[in-house]
């Protein structure tokens, strides 16, 4: 397998056809009474790449994991590709969630496992049972997760152990680990959270240049309207789990920032301050 890492050339197997997605009247409250997404009706295309922005609690994340059956929704439907996620369960979901990739912001990686068999988890969804059991990659497996690998820049780390990595080194760990499933969506739920300026905007662009490449079909939850002007096509704006915005990311101005985070970007404080 060393001898296969050395070999592998530039570049990606094509991922799968890429899907819409698309939620009708969905509403999702917690067993605690919490309205966490409010009648959310919106349409994504195929190999589009769009940010949700908000505040903590305004439901990004809700939104994501309800995308991928994590999260019920407790009104309306939600439709990933030919699947009504809404009407899954058992077997028919998890199949369904092969097609989803998921990236964390914690990154959910096996700390004391090497790279590569973090990587290959990814194939777990496709591969038979026998070889997921014996843990016996398939040669299509080691060859996807190694152009994963490559394609993020992490080939030549495809035998350090995750524990060994900076935070920007596992997150695009994770990055690949998804693209090996040959998703034909990526989600990503705070990729960037808890990673430093540089470090964030790198995974921006590999995030990007995914979703250009590929064609794949992108939703990225993020803090900063700032990242989602920059790397994406296009913005959504949840408040109180409600959508307050949703057009072009960079045509956004500053009184869409005070929609979607009820506060003006710049506070009477801060400007008392700077007089």
């Amino acid at each position: 397998m060393h001898t296969d890492a050395r070999r592998v050339e530039a570049g990606d197997n094509p991922a799968s056809t890429s899907w819409p997605v698309e939620l009708k009247g969905v509403s999702v409250t917690y067993p605690n009474g919490t309205k966490a997404l409010q009648d959310v009706s919106l349409r994504i295309e195929p190999g589009e790449m769009v940010s949700i922005v908000g505040l903590s609690g305004s439901g990004k994340s809700t939104l994501i994991r309800t995308i991928n059956g994590l999260v019920q929704a407790t009104d309306g439907t939600v439709t990933v590709g030919p699947d009504e996620i809404t009407g899954l369960s058992g077997r028919r979901l998890r199949e369904a969630r092969g097609h989803i990739g998921m990236i964390f912001q914690g990154f959910n990686l096996a700390e004391r496992t090497d790279v590569f068999h973090n990587v290959l988890v990814g194939r777990f969804a496709h591969s038979s049972p026998f070889h997921t059991l014996l843990g016996l990659p398939t040669k299509t497996d080691r060859e996807l997760a190694l152009r994963a690998l490559d394609s993020v820049g992490m080939l030549d780390k495809v035998w350090a152990r995750a524990n060994a990595l900076s935070g920007g080194q596992k997150q695009r760990v994770a990055i690949a680990r998804a693209l090996t499933q040959q998703p034909s969506i990526m989600l990503a739920d705070e990729p960037v959270a808890s990673l430093d300026p540089p470090t964030a905007h790198g995974v921006m662009r590999d995030l990007r240049r995914i979703n250009r490449e590929r064609g794949l079909t992108v939703l990225i939850n993020i803090h900063l309207m700032d990242l989602a002007r920059q790397y994406t096509t296009r913005m959504i704006g949840l408040r109180d789990g409600a959508v307050v915005y949703d057009g072009p990311a960079g045509a956004a101005t500053d009184a869409d920032f005070e929609q979607i985070y009820g506060r003006p970007i710049q506070s009477d404080d801060t400007l008392d301050a700077r007089a």
